[in-house]
């Protein structure tokens, strides 16, 4: 049980450094549920196509929420550490 406990908080502090991968990953099962409902009226597409698009756009908002959590943490990186860094200057 301790494994799990381990696993669990693990999770949830990578979630906290990074809140994008829960985004990704929720907008992820989001598309390919909604896709998956949509194939009863695909119409004349061909299920390889249908799939194709559901892959394509799952993986585009994925790879969309990667790059913004990649800018947040530069953000955070470049222009929230020099903030504190001259606090700590200032104190010295």
């Amino acid at each position: 049980m301790s494994a799990y406990d381990q696993n669990e908080s693990k999770f949830i502090r990578k979630a906290k450094e990074n809140p994008f991968v829960p985004l990704g990953m929720a907008g992820f099962f989001a598309i390919v549920g909604y896709r998956l409902m949509k194939m009863k009226s695909r119409g004349d597409t061909k299920m390889s196509v249908h799939l194709i698009h559901m892959r394509v756009a799952a993986q585009g908002f994925v790879v969309g929420a990667m790059t913004l959590g990649v800018v947040y943490s530069m953000y955070r990186q470049y222009f929230g550490k020099p903030t504190e860094e001259q606090k700590a200057v200032e104190h010295k």
